[in-house]
């Protein structure tokens, strides 16, 4: 599996925002800076992030996003559907019901998926954001956190 830009800018942006003390809202203009990331597309990810409750926005010249939940209550599997990722195997394969190695591939594809799947829902936000510190630390590095 590939993390399409989509997914990658989801994720980090979500990371920043765990970042925020007390997850206070912080601004599209303020996570872009940081991350690298393109305000106007970055604007639209957080839009959907929102409207499947990951996010809440807060109006105002002290508002902005911040999450919606603790981070260990967010899945990777939660941010990459909220923006449009699938994992779908074989989406538009139908096996062929003659050949046995058709149906054993269909099935093998299947099961790889379902695993994938349950990966990605049991990786939390937490947890992407304590392994990068860890990664970040190991290799002597300010926590700046850019993923």
């Amino acid at each position: 599996m590939k993390l399409t830009t989509r997914g990658h800018y989801s994720v980090k942006a979500l990371l920043d925002l765990s970042l925020q003390p007390g997850y206070t809202p912080t601004s599209v203009k303020a996570i872009s800076r940081r991350q690298d990331l393109p305000a106007p597309y970055l604007e639209k990810l957080l839009i959907l992030m929102r409207r499947a409750g990951l996010v809440t926005s807060i109006r105002g010249a002290r508002g902005g996003y911040k999450l919606a939940r603790h981070p260990a209550k967010i899945s990777l599997g939660h941010i990459l559907e909220a923006v449009g990722e699938t994992l779908e195997p074989l989406p538009h394969h139908t096996p062929n019901a003659e050949l046995v190695e058709d149906w054993v591939a269909f099935t093998l594809w299947n099961r790889l998926h379902q695993k994938l799947k349950e990966a990605l829902y049991s990786i939390s936000l937490e947890d992407l954001y304590h392994d990068a510190r860890s990664w970040q630390a190991a290799i002597g590095e300010e926590t700046s956190f850019v993923v």
